[in-house]
């Protein structure tokens, strides 16, 4: 039977190495079109269809969640898919801000067709530069001229009339009226001439007293007739002020009529428009044509007239390129929502609709959005905020933390901008179940479920597309030419990856990366042919190389007897389990001695590792697995009354999994039965309890790392592995391993029962029961029930 067995795992693991030969080479290397530069889906075809269907769907909450493993080309793939859909379709509006006169704190919102904003903008700065240039050089004009000394002869006019009234009472009574300085005043009269204030002192008491009285007396006629005055200073100034707004608003007219007319099929920016001819004149005479000494220069002046009038442009859209696709990576609230800006002019700090910047979800409206799930819900108050914006259909500009801040001078309310966009979230499927479980309104945005594959299945189609891949990244990054023998050792590669081998892996990356390191090694080597599978099998070694020091390690004191384990010899009670150890990225399988005692009691079997809370649930779960087989099998006629330690040898971290379970039993039952294992044998495997072996997990770097001890310390032709039945699919051992198999010099066993397991290790017959249920007195488990009856009747004394 063992010889059988070990035949079986020769035979399947010769054909494991040859699982190309009975394919074509050009099955893995097509022809490719240097045009040909896109990565094609390989497999995922339960992906691909819910992606299909998910994208094609308008109605609201048809969001994808891409549920997979990194490395698998997930956004890849997705990308090129919602490119290839987007392509198809028609290029969304733009949005502008644009200033609210009425209410400047409220930014109002402008749609232009695909491509107008910029035109719109251009039109808009041209308009200004035509404004700069004929302001305030405009009023120079001498029709302006004449108008407004036409409105100030009419006020001179009536102020020059009831001044000579005032003046023709005053000398009538020999006093005369002047103006100095903008004032009016009185002066007695002498011999004609007006009289200085010396001579006036001069003047006796009653001729000033009578002075005094007269000039009270014009000062109120003078007041009588300039009461209207006001009134002529306020009419005039309204003339001039209409004059002046009349003479603006007709120079600028031609401009506005020109905008009209090339926007005319646009309502919104004719809206917007009339809104800046109800504004224009004013800003115009309040910024360019100022009086004051202080006045600014050209570009300053420029700089306030487009901070009122120039629109803000979110996004420019080019009509001929389709729907946006866009992938945010740094989802930020401000990154996705956008924000408000704020800046300095003449040393002074301002905000306005000018500072408002756009987010991914402005860049992304009526298109995709590609975000990673994870980065997502590590951001505060995105998550939050994106399900309210997917909800509404709309996005807004916000402060999140406004109300946990202290208030500032001014601020920003831009209106909402309405949103159409369809969200893929990247996730694993820790993250999609948790949303699931925790968050209604998960389920009810992100409907549609695209699974990526973990594995694909090797078949001709995914083989054809797998191997084109590779092609198509030598290619790309201008690599030599690929072998087929090359492009066969990456796939047998994907296979080991997968574990399985009728399974690829879909991690892509990581045979992207070997064929990186393959480029590598062959640059380094200075050939000039192809890249063959030589310089792979190169760049695995140099890997294996770089991470392995702590196996090598390891191994070392395997061989120095710091760690005690024995490919030679029998044991009592001491068999090699075949453990996996995962460092980082250093993945490296090594052996473990697993020990059992046992002695008459009733304590059952004890874990050590669990005593002290080294070993975790399910490896516990493994032992105790173990209770329930010894008494399913044994204690039908008696109670099974046994006290057993089983304890992982020298090992001083955390253990987890029940691989080692059948390795415990067979431990287990040679302590009992005092049959020796043989040390040669390294066993790996899960139990029930009813004997049978289950698959593990980590088979190939369990028997590469026994294979790598009994290598350095001399095969002998008699050392192996035992594994479980279920698990041969999963072996894709290396070259070194497979010879020595073929050689003769080291054995895989593949075992169904723990009944295969311990005839292996013990040499010895488990044993069938007979009809009236014993077992062979010199079998394992006729051995074996005399023992734990023996126990039984010195706990529970002889019945006769």
């Amino acid at each position: 039977m063992t010889k059988a067995i070990a035949a079986v795992i020769s035979q399947t693991r010769v054909a494991t190495t040859s699982l190309t030969s009975s394919l074509s080479a050009e099955l893995f290397c097509p022809p490719i079109s240097k045009d040909d530069t896109n990565q094609a889906f390989v497999g995922h075809d339960r992906a691909k269809e819910a992606l299909e269907f998910g994208l094609s769907m308008s109605a609201i909450g048809f969001n994808v969640f891409a549920m997979g493993e990194h490395g698998t080309g997930r956004q890849t793939l997705i990308k090129q898919m919602l490119n290839a859909l987007a392509g198809q379709q028609k290029s969304p509006d733009e949005w502008c801000y644009i200033n609210n006169f009425d209410e400047s704190h409220i930014p109002l919102t402008l749609s232009v067709n695909p491509g107008d904003g910029k035109q719109l903008l251009a039109s808009m700065n041209r308009f200004i530069d035509g404004l700069l240039d004929l302001f305030p050089e405009i009023f120079d004009n001498p029709g302006y001229q004449r108008q407004k000394s036409a409105i100030d002869r009419e006020f001179n006019k009536k102020y020059d009339e009831a001044i000579g009234k005032v003046e023709e009472i005053a000398l009538k009574d020999n006093v005369v009226l002047y103006e100095e300085n903008g004032e009016v005043g009185f002066s007695p009269l002498v011999d004609g001439q007006p009289v200085n204030d010396k001579e006036f002192a001069n003047f006796n008491e009653t001729d000033r007293a009578k002075f005094y009285q007269l000039l009270s007396e014009l000062e109120v006629v003078l007041a009588e007739q300039l009461l209207e005055l006001p009134q002529w200073k306020r009419l005039s100034s309204d003339q001039l002020r209409k004059l002046k707004y009349d003479t603006a608003a007709k120079s600028i007219e031609p401009y506005l009529r020109e905008l009209e007319q090339e926007f005319s099929s646009n309502s919104d920016v004719l809206a917007y428009l009339s809104k800046v001819r109800n504004h224009v004149v004013d800003a115009v005479l309040e910024v360019l044509v100022n009086d004051s000494d202080d006045t600014p220069n050209e570009k300053e002046l420029r700089k306030l007239m487009v901070e009122r009038f120039v629109p803000n442009l979110l996004v420019p859209q080019n009509k001929d390129q389709g729907a946006p696709v866009i992938y945010e990576q740094n989802p930020t609230y401000q990154n996705l929502f956008g924000h408000v800006d704020f800046a300095s002019f003449q040393g002074a700090s301002y905000t306005s609709y000018r500072l408002i910047r756009p987010g991914a979800l402005h860049k992304a409206n009526g298109g995709y959005l590609l975000l990673d799930a994870e980065k997502v819900l590590s951001q505060p108050m995105v998550w939050s905020r994106l399900k309210l914006a997917l909800k509404t259909q709309q996005i807004t500009i916000e402060n999140p933390y406004s109300e946990y801040s202290q208030p500032s001078g001014y601020s920003l309310q831009p209106e909402k901008i309405p949103l159409q966009v369809k969200v893929v979230l990247l996730g694993d499927a820790e993250i999609y179940y948790t949303l699931q479980d925790y968050d209604q309104e998960f389920t009810e945005l992100f409907r549609v479920l695209a699974d990526f594959d973990r594995h694909l299945e090797k078949n001709d189609d995914n083989l054809i597309a797998f191997g084109q891949l590779i092609r198509q990244r030598a290619q790309h990054h201008n690599y030599p030419e690929v072998t087929n023998e090359a492009v066969l050792e990456l796939v047998r590669y994907a296979l080991r990856r997968g574990e399985h081998q009728t399974k690829i892996s879909a991690n892509i990356v990581q045979v992207n990366d070997l064929l990186d390191e393959a480029n590598y090694c062959w640059q380094k080597l200075g050939a000039k042919g192809a890249l063959t599978a030589e310089h792979i099998a190169m760049a695995q070694a140099a890997k294996k190389r770089r991470i392995g020091r702590l196996s090598e390690t390891w191994l070392s004191e395997i061989k120095e007897q710091q760690v005690l384990i024995s490919t030679e010899g029998e044991f009592v009670g001491k068999v090699n389990g075949l453990t996996v150890l995962e460092i980082g990225d250093s993945i490296f399988g090594t052996p473990a001695r697993i020990t059992a005692t046992v002695y008459a009691g009733s304590e059952g079997v004890t874990d050590i590792e669990r005593e002290v809370d080294l070993g975790k649930s399910i490896h516990s779960k493994g032992v105790l697995l173990l209770t329930g087989y010894l008494g399913h099998k044994y204690g039908q006629s008696f109670p099974v009354s046994i006290s057993a330690n089983i304890a992982i040898e020298q090992s001083y971290g955390h253990i987890d999994g029940d691989s080692a379970s059948l390795a415990e039993l067979c431990a287990l039952i040679s302590s009992i039965t005092l049959l020796p294992i043989d040390q040669s044998l390294a066993i790996t495997g899960s139990i029930n309890q009813h004997g049978e072996v289950q698959s593990i997990g980590g088979v190939n770097e369990k028997i590469e790392g026994f294979f790598q001890l009994c290598l350095d310390k001399g095969l002998t032709g008699k050392q192996g592995v035992i594994i479980p039945k279920t698990n041969v699919i999963n072996l894709m051992l290396s070259n070194e391993v497979i010879d020595a198999v073929d050689k003769g010099l080291f054995a895989i066993y593949a075992v169904e029962t723990i009944d295969q397991a311990l005839a292996l290790l013990l040499n010895t017959e488990a044993g069938t029961i007979s009809k009236t249920g014993r077992y062979p007195r010199k079998s394992i488990h006729g051995l074996a029930l005399d023992k734990l009856e023996a126990f039984s009747d010195i706990l529970n004394g002889d019945e006769e």
